[in-house]
């Protein structure tokens, strides 16, 4: 056999040279080497590697000559969009070729292009005659249409690799290391244009344009669009944009904003009164786009805006009164603290949190279900600090019948379900994306995910398990001696490992989750506490400072950076006290200007310029019928009298609670509510007999009013206060007591202005 070796070594040795004949006989050892007892392939492939790895190879020769799979080819994939979740880069490919998504499994996308379906993409022999170019060029019917010409350089490169062997990375070949967008963010006026150069640098040093190869996103097109690879265009509206630009698991951004002349001088922000430190921090974006904030709102309008926001209810006829009667200074600060003290604060703020947190019943059993809601409320009536708050949620043990904490537990069973959501609630990172692959726009990839996973490793069950549609058992957590989560690529046990850093060695006798609340607890945690108070600032103030509120990402920048820091830091000053931070923000000038734009914030949505308005959640909306009503709505379910906040589920049935974006219970949490309008939430306070039924009570408003006898203004008045918590302005005074007077019933008068009253937006939504 030593005879026809080095025949063979011979042969090959000789031939190696030639970049076609090489090819042809790798693409033949590919096909050959898949049927087994193929030694003729076994003896070629053998020769092949030691003669190719006799040549002497240089990583920058490499990178300028000779294409290869992992630096050129995977790019221009990604950049053509072949790899993107609408073509070949979801999960079950499409007409049965399969990419990994946006390039994240090298191996498989090389199998993919070079082995599967017998090598029948690549044609060794004549390149251009390839399937990967003949339908990427429109030659070959494509459903991706044409995504490459002859002409390009990307089609050249791609022809060259194939030629040359179909060649991928070696260790020796520089890795990217940092990628850099040039020039330096600069802000653009309206319909500008500018040129933007996207640099990877290498492990060794070396740079490369990778401008016509790089994807690119805005944040906002209607702000900054890219027209095309390395093109930057402003649109006609002033606001600020982020561009992304992804390029092989890395990702630059380029920040900047749109203003158009300047209206306002700078020194006259510097005028602007402030009520704290808000306000200062806002101006100074403010006037960075030569935005000019509203007047401050009316004393009405911020009492009505501040109990719906604080703890979800209309104020009463006499706190109104009160209020306006008051005539201190500091009235609004008193009025503010008087609202936090009020007892609904706790089942207000625990409906919120039952969004995120919330499981369906006949899932997780009702028993558990209300531990769980009854755990939320106590801890509100408490104002539990926050990091307390989720530290006891994330470290549960016991009984879900005792400890309603552990139903998070029941309900999300596996490691990998307890990440995304708790990635979600308190990191403010969607790393859902990570599971499967790198995170399309972050640094995050499936390391991160598995990392944190593996803190919740060793939740142990005992008692009865999940058994839908009727799960009615006790259930206890406990910690488990051993417990692992594995790589689904490697199959290799992943340790675990918060965020960006080391995880360090975790002792066998410590719960895992302690030691990552502990992480996720610190004060310098560069996650926790600006997920928590953009959350709550959302809440409040209609948008988050970052949108949507759990999407923290370099390409999702937040609107006024330094305020989102400065929260946060107050945040931990002040013990993550809720009601603290809340006081801070309804302070603020900035919380109590007027919903009315002015010409030159009217296309501000974004910086708090202005108040934006917002309707009423949806059991927010229900109990201010009830109270304006008279009459209680009866849920089944639940003793008579019970307020929609505080339903322990969301399964007990209500048309209204639905109609206005109740979550359903079959979602999974946590849920987003739709801040929409629509036409069957109309329609439903028009025609809902239900709420004709409580206007039309013996026992209502509407009787009891009717059976007194004031005058007609006096009974405008009270109307107002009950239905807007205003006085009526002097046309609606004439206009209303005109009706009133000429109306031959006078109870059924009553039920019609106020009918008409709950069907404005001023009723059921937020000014």
């Amino acid at each position: 056999m030593a005879p026809l070796n080095q025949a063979i070594h011979s042969i090959l040795s000789f031939s190696i040279r030639s970049a076609l004949f090489r090819s042809a006989l790798f693409r033949f050892v590919a096909i050959r080497s898949t049927k087994k007892g193929s030694a003729l392939a076994f003896c070629l492939l053998l020769g092949a590697t030691i003669c190719m790895g006799s040549e002497p190879t240089t990583p920058n020769a490499n990178l300028a000559a000779i294409p290869k799979f992992e630096l050129d080819i995977q790019p221009i994939l990604t950049a053509r969009g072949c790899n993107s979740g609408p073509c070949h880069g979801k999960s079950r490919g499409q007409n049965g070729f399969s990419l990994s998504l946006f390039g994240f499994d090298s191996d498989m996308d090389y199998d993919s292009l070079v082995k599967n379906a017998r090598g029948r993409r690549i044609s060794l022999a004549s390149p251009h005659e390839s399937l990967l170019l003949t339908k990427a060029t429109g030659q070959e019917p494509h459903g991706g249409g044409i995504r490459l010409r002859p002409d390009d350089e990307d089609y050249k490169t791609l022809s060259r690799w194939i030629e040359t062997g179909l060649n991928r990375t070696t260790p020796q070949d520089p890795v990217i290391t940092k990628l850099a967008i040039q020039p330096d963010p600069k802000q653009l006026a309206p319909n500008e244009s500018i040129e933007i150069r996207v640099i990877a640098t290498y492990s060794d040093g070396t740079e490369r344009d990778v401008t016509q190869v790089t994807s690119y996103q805005s944040s906002d097109s209607g702000i900054i669009s890219t027209k095309q690879p390395g093109l930057l265009m402003s649109g006609a509206y002033v606001g600020e944009a982020s561009v992304m630009a992804r390029y092989m698991g890395h990702i630059a951004t380029w920040n900047s904003a749109v203003v158009a002349g300047r209206t306002h001088a700078p020194e006259e922000y510097k005028t602007l009164p402030q009520h704290n430190w808000v306000d200062g921090l806002v101006y100074n974006k403010l006037e960075q786009l030569d935005f000019w904030p509203s007047e401050l709102c009316s004393d009405e309008i911020f009492l009505r805006r501040l109990f719906l926001d604080s703890i979800g209810r209309l104020p009463r006829h006499d706190e109104v009164t009160s209020f306006m009667e008051d005539s201190s200074p500091d009235k609004r600060n008193r009025w503010i603290e008087y609202a936090l003290n009020q007892p609904e604060y706790a089942n207000f703020w625990a409906n919120k949190w039952a969004d995120l947190l919330r499981p369906n019943p006949y899932r997780v059993g009702i028993k558990a279900t209300y531990s769980l809601d009854a755990w939320l409320r106590q801890a509100f009536r408490n104002n539990l600090p926050h990091d307390q708050f989720v530290r006891e949620l994330l470290t549960a043990q016991g009984s879900t019948w005792r400890n309603g904490a552990t139903t998070f537990f029941r309900d999300r069973r596996e490691p990998e379900e307890i990440t995304s959501v708790v990635s979600q609630l308190f990191l403010g990172v969607r790393l859902e994306c990570a599971k499967c692959h790198q995170h399309p726009f972050e640094v995050y990839g499936q390391n991160d995910f598995y990392g944190i996973a593996a803190y919740f490793s060793k939740i142990g069950q005992k008692g009865v398990g999940l058994s839908p549609p009727i799960s009615g058992g006790e259930e206890i957590f406990f910690v488990k001696a051993n417990g692992e989560v594995k790589h689904p690529l490697s199959g290799q046990p992943v340790p675990a490992k918060p965020l960006r850093e080391d995880g360090g060695t975790i002792d066998k006798e410590t719960d895992p989750r302690q030691v990552f609340a502990d992480w996720l607890l610190k004060s310098n945690n560069p996650y926790f506490a600006k997920a928590a108070v953009n959350r709550v600032w959302a809440e409040v103030m209609g948008i988050g400072i970052v949108d949507a509120v759990d999407d923290f990402r370099a390409t999702n920048p937040p609107s006024n950076a330094p305020l989102l820091d400065r929260l946060a830091e107050h945040f931990v000053q002040t013990g993550f006290d809720n009601k603290a931070l809340l006081k801070t923000i309804f302070s603020s000038r900035v919380y109590q200007l007027s919903s009315m734009p002015n010409e030159s914030n009217k296309l501000d949505y974004r910086n708090f310029s202005r108040h934006y308005r917002k309707r009423m959640r949806a059991e927010v909306l229900a109990d201010a019928l009830s109270d304006v009503t008279g009459v209680p709505t009866n849920f089944e379910g639940v003793p008579a009298g019970t307020s929609a906040l505080e339903l322990w589920t969301f399964r007990i049935p209500s048309e209204l609670l639905d109609a206005f974006s109740r979550p359903d219970a079959n979602q999974d949490p946590p849920c987003d509510r739709l801040a929409d309008t629509t036409m069957s939430q109309s329609l439903h306070l028009m025609n809902s007999n239900q709420i004709q039924s409580r206007l039309t009570s013996d026992q209502g408003f509407c009787a009891e009013l009717a059976a007194q006898n004031i005058e007609p203004r006096e009974l405008v008045k009270a109307i107002y206060l009950r239905v807007y918590s205003r006085m009526p302005s002097p046309d609606e005074f004439r206009q209303i007591s005109d009706v009133v007077q000429r109306a031959t019933n006078k109870r059924q008068a009553i039920e019609d202005i106020i009918w008409s009253m709950i069907n404005s937006p001023e009723f059921s939504f937020i000014d």
